[in-house]
């Protein structure tokens, strides 16, 4: 199928990403926030965050289904199509078997790129490489069937949340982008405390600056240390910055300190 409209916003996100100068998504999860984010000149693309989806649905980042999450996004695509500025949508694991049948919901949509991760929550396990690649090709092929070869996919490894080291995430890393995967995102967690600045710089050296860091948005972090701001992590070659479900925590934080004040008199 020859590329439709569509792609050329996949190639406009696509084209956002770059080492040194990085995207920076401030991740939405409704159709209120994602249209705070569309109106801003500042803002040049849309991104979900699944935790956040989940949480306005009153469930746990592990128990969000397809269905549910779809609706999340749906709600922010419309208002993405509207302001006419990329929408990337966190997709988790791409729910098994139902990978495909998500892309092409995803694009019917107008949604032009995708978080994917490597952990399989069905199999309770990290995919092996190879099935890992496959998937991310099965999004692409897909994608272009659709009229939109340029879809960017942002391959999330949690090898480092399951025992692996970081030439493990290395070497997943870069297996991802040789699939088609634009950049990697290689989740340390909170309870391992993310990623430290040396492992960004080994990581920004391995892809060649195609990795995503998702941007603590509190100075210090749980150790007492200090979390990389997002100059620094430009400074250090990222090539796009994400916030995950960070923004809402705040909302959220503001909103409770406001219901207190009226419910005190």
């Amino acid at each position: 199928m020859s590329p439709t409209p569509l792609n050329t916003l996949a190639q406009t996100l696509k084209s956002l990403h770059a080492p040194g100068h990085p995207l920076v998504l401030t991740n939405t999860y409704d159709a209120l926030t994602a249209r705070i984010i569309a109106s801003s000149p500042i803002a040049p693309a849309l991104a979900t965050a699944s935790y956040a989806i989940a949480a306005s649905a009153g469930l746990s980042d592990d128990a969000l289904d397809l269905s549910t999450n779809l609706a999340g996004i749906r709600a922010i695509a419309a208002v993405a199509k509207e302001s006419k500025k990329p929408l990337t949508a966190d997709f988790q694991d791409g729910y098994g078997e139902r990978l495909e049948e998500g892309v092409r919901e995803l694009i019917g949509a107008g949604v032009v790129g995708m978080n994917l991760e490597d952990y399989g929550r069905e199999k309770a396990a990290l995919y092996d490489i190879d099935t890992a690649c496959e998937r991310i090709r099965s999004v692409l092929r897909t994608a272009s069937d659709l009229g939109v070869p340029d879809f960017v996919v942002n391959g999330r490894t949690d090898a480092l949340l399951h025992g692996g080291s970081i030439a493990d995430a290395v070497e997943r890393g870069n297996a991802y982008l040789a699939a088609g995967a634009t950049t990697v995102f290689v989740w340390g967690g909170r309870e391992r405390g993310g990623i430290s600045r040396e492992e960004v710089k080994q990581l920004v050296e391995a892809f060649g600056g195609m990795l995503n860091v998702s941007l603590r948005l509190d100075e210090a972090d749980e150790k007492g240390g200090r979390n990389l701001t997002r100059q620094e992590l430009a400074e250090m070659g990222v090539a796009r910055i994400s916030v995950g479900p960070g923004l809402q925590a705040k909302a959220m934080a503001a909103f409770r300190r406001e219901a207190e004040k009226v419910l005190e008199g």
